[in-house]
This record gives structure tokens, C-alpha cells and sequence, in this order.
């Protein structure tokens, strides 16, 4: 008797939608299970280090996953596509045409037949409506925004150090709006490549005396999802090498050369990054009726499923999930993506050997990690053995580099992650620090 496979579609390959996709590739459940994955990018790197990609302190090319050779290995059914609209009725996702860089169009648009869907879309960055953040502001969102702006940013301080002579005065500004942990690790690492550049002949930049680099958070402190211990010690520091931290300034407007404040105030800049606050990503407003939360999430249950289908769950970022009983919500941490996706994928199992209940997915709050690039970096730990341990300097350092890590184990395997360590530490002996091109 030949078993009907069942048809696991998950859009998204981020964090959570690739180790689920990973997960549940196994070879004892192939018969039962086939697993489809949809993604827009043809490779995946881990979302966190977007923000070391886009100050050059990261190659992409040596650590970046490809989607398609990792299906052919996991016998994963993958599918370039961005989900363009659901039909909840016929079971089918719908993809967009998908063009190439001359505008040509490879790909028609095509529908994705499912018997279970995951939607993992992850987040994009919230403008909050503010008038002209679309069009002079950078974004980080995806591996292709963060490529682009290590471009932006190496051509203009470029240009700078071949024109500073012509103006001893000048200076090149960079402003941060949102001081989260992609904020401040960003100005961080800025701040890093910009005295590395002149180690490579570009000593005109003169980073010390022409370099300004501000942060600017609209509440009353950075970090505000975190402890009050860890923001007052990463302002602490991001003062100490120079960068400006702005408090509860609340930025209504942005023009072509500066930042308009509440308080009337400009901050003027050369390069503009919007790093404060995410929504779910537009494709989630043709969700054929699923219901969204104020920031565009999709609203599930605590087991992940969607509240008005069945057969459509959610996860990461994207997800919109109940508060606690002491009102706590689910934070956009690649930890939570992490522990939905092995949570869902035992979920799946049992649903597919007809276990009756799915289980409640809780979050466990691991504590939270900030680096500072070669400065600091601090965190606290947290655990019912332990309770609230504060790290920081070497430990902390160790174990902000042992979460990619884990990411790596689960997506390879353990002897895997260790060689492309090995690798990746040798070619650094090789390699200029920074990218430089």
C-alpha cells in the first residue's frame, strides 16, 4: 500500500523556516512527509549579522548558505519565489514572476500546492509612516540591502578621503535612527571599519577628527528591550569611543541631508540607516483573510497555528504570539525562531503520526547578548540553575559567537559547523580584515 506523502510547504528560509525545513528533511520520515521550501533569495545568512555585512566586517561569500545545494543534500523541494498572495480554499500559495536584474522575467508566476503551510516571512523595518524615510534612509532587512549599502558606505568615504584636503573642516556623518541591538552593534562596527580603511591607504579619512557617528533612540534609553544594566554599560562604551548617543529623540521627518527631531532640531548626515521597529512584510496583507495584529504579525495561538485556519501556522518574527500570564509577549529574537522551529517541528510529527494535540509552545528567555565589535561585548544569561548571571568581555564574546553556532549545528550537523570554523579561521589569515571592494 503506497502512502500518500503529505505536502509541508514553509515560505521563508530565515532562521526559523530553514532549521524547520532541516529538521523535518529526515530520512525515516520522507515516505510520509514531502517538505517544500519557498524563499525570494537564492541564499541564506544569519539575520543578526546583517548589521556586520553591511559595515564590511563580515564576508557574506564565505559563510552564506545556498538554498539549492542545501535542498539537494536535505532532499528539500526548494522554490525561488517571493509569496505574492494565499488562496486558503484551493490550498495554494501563489509566487510572484521573478526577474533578473535587467528587469527580465525568469520565473512566471506559479501557485504552490499544501496540505500544511508555515509562514516564517520574518519582519521588515517599521518607518512608522514618518515622511521621507523610504527615500533617503537605508534599511537592512535582507543580505541584497546589506550588500548594498557596504558599497554605499566604502564609495562615499572613499570619495570623502580624496576630497577632505579641499575642505580641512569637513566631516562625514552617519546617523543610526533606533537603538536596538541593530542599532548600536551597526554604529559599533561603523566605527571599527572606518579606523581599519586607513590601515589600507587611507589615511586622509582622519577618523578621530572626521568621522561622527550618532545613535538615536526615541525612548529614554538604548537597548529598551533588555536590562537597564546592559544599556547603561553599551552607552557606556559607545560614549567612550566616540559615538553619540541621543535619547528620547523622536525623528518626524528626513530629507536628503538630515534628520528633522520633534524638538525642531536637524541631524544632519551623509548616510541614513532606519533601524527602528519591524512589521510584518506586505506579502502578510494578502494573506486570504488570516488575521494581522496594529504591525501587520499574524496572529497565532500557542501552538503556532494561525487563528483562522487550521492547516496555517506561523513563527519568528512574523508571528504574533499570546501574552504571558504577567502580560509578556514573544520578542523578534532569532532565540524565539530558533526554539519555534524545533517546537513546530515535533508539532508536525505528531500531527502526522495522528497523536491527537499539538502541545503549547513557551518561551524561554536565554538571556541576551550585545557585541560591540572588537570594544565589548556584554550580556546575562539566564536559566532556573543559574538565575541571572551578567557576563561580559571574553565569556560574552564566546557565547554571542556560540549562537551562530548553534544556528550552523543545526542546519549541517556538528562536524560540519567545526570544519567550516577551521576554514573560515585560516582564510582570515589570508584575508584583509575588512571588505574592501
Amino acid at each position: 500500500m503506497t502512502i500518500k506523502r503529505q505536502r509541508l510547504v514553509i515560505v521563508g528560509g530565515g532562521a526559523g523556516g530553514l532549521e524547520l525545513a532541516s529538521r523535518l528533511s529526515s530520512r525515516h520520515l520522507r515516505k510520509r512527509l514531502q517538505v517544500t521550501l519557498i524563499d525570494a533569495q537564492r541564499t541564506h545568512l544569519w539575520k543578526p549579522l546583517l548589521h556586520e555585512v553591511a559595515a564590511g566586517s563580515f564576508d557574506p561569500a564565505e559563510h552564506a548558505l545556498e538554498y539549492m545545494a542545501h535542498a539537494a543534500r536535505h532532499d528539500i523541494d526548494f522554490r525561488l519565489g517571493t509569496m505574492q498572495r494565499l488562496d486558503r480554499a484551493q490550498r495554494l500559495v501563489w509566487l510572484a514572476p521573478v526577474t533578473n536584474r535587467e528587469g527580465n522575467e525568469i520565473l512566471a508566476p506559479r501557485s504552490v500546492a499544501y496540505d500544511t503551510l508555515v509562514l516564517a516571512v520574518g519582519s521588515v523595518a517599521n518607518d512608522f509612516g514618518v515622511p521621507g524615510v523610504a527615500e533617503h534612509c537605508w534599511f537592512l532587512d535582507t543580505l541584497h540591502e546589506a550588500k548594498r549599502f557596504q558599497r554605499r558606505l566604502l564609495d562615499a568615504l572613499l570619495r570623502f578621503a580624496g576630497h577632505v584636503a579641499d575642505d580641512p573642516a569637513a566631516e562625514f556623518r552617519i546617523a543610526i535612527v533606533g537603538g536596538g541591538a541593530t542599532g548600536v552593534e551597526l554604529a559599533a562596527q561603523l566605527h571599527r571599519v572606518s579606523r581599519v580603511l586607513t590601515q589600507y591607504g587611507l589615511e586622509a579619512l582622519q577618523p578621530e577628527q572626521r568621522i561622527r557617528i550618532s545613535v538615536l533612540e526615541a525612548g529614554p534609553r538604548i537597548l529598551p528591550g533588555l536590562p537597564p544594566r546592559m544599556s547603561a554599560s553599551v552607552t557606556r562604551e559607545l560614549q567612550r569611543i566616540g559615538i553619540s548617543v541621543l535619547v528620547e529623540q523622536r525623528v518626524i521627518g528626513v530629507d536628503a541631508e538630515a534628520l528633522l527631531l520633534a524638538d525642531g532640531h536637524r541631524i544632519e548626515a551623509e548616510i541614513k540607516v532606519w533601524a527602528a521597529g519591524i512589521r510584518g512584510p506586505e506579502c502578510l496583507l494578502h494573506g486570504d483573510g488570516l488575521e494581522l495584529n496594529r504591525i501587520r504579525q499574524l496572529v497565532v495561538q500557542r501552538n503556532l497555528l494561525t487563528t483562522r485556519d487550521e492547516n496555517i501556522f506561523a513563527l519568528g518574527d512574523c508571528a504574533a504570539f499570546p501574552p504571558d500570564a504577567q502580560g509578556q509577549t514573544v520578542p523578534p529574537r532569532a532565540q524565539a525562531a530558533h526554539q519555534q522551529a524545533s517546537f513546530l517541528a515535533r508539532a508536525i510529527r505528531r500531527r502526522l503520526h495522528g497523536k491527537g494535540s499539538l502541545g503549547e509552545y513557551h518561551y524561554r528567555d536565554y538571556g541576551s547578548l550585545v557585541a560591540l565589535g572588537h570594544y565589548s561585548t556584554v550580556g546575562n544569561l539566564m536559566g532556573a540553575i543559574t538565575g541571572n548571571v551578567w557576563i561580559s568581555g571574553f565569556i560574552a564574546r564566546f557565547m554571542y559567537v556560540s549562537l551562530y553556532k548553534l544556528h550552523q549545528a543545526a542546519l549541517y550537523g556538528w562536524w560540519h559547523t567545526l570544519l567550516l570554523g577551521l576554514a573560515n579561521r585560516l582564510r582570515r589569515t589570508v584575508d584583509p580584515e575588512i571588505k574592501l571592494h
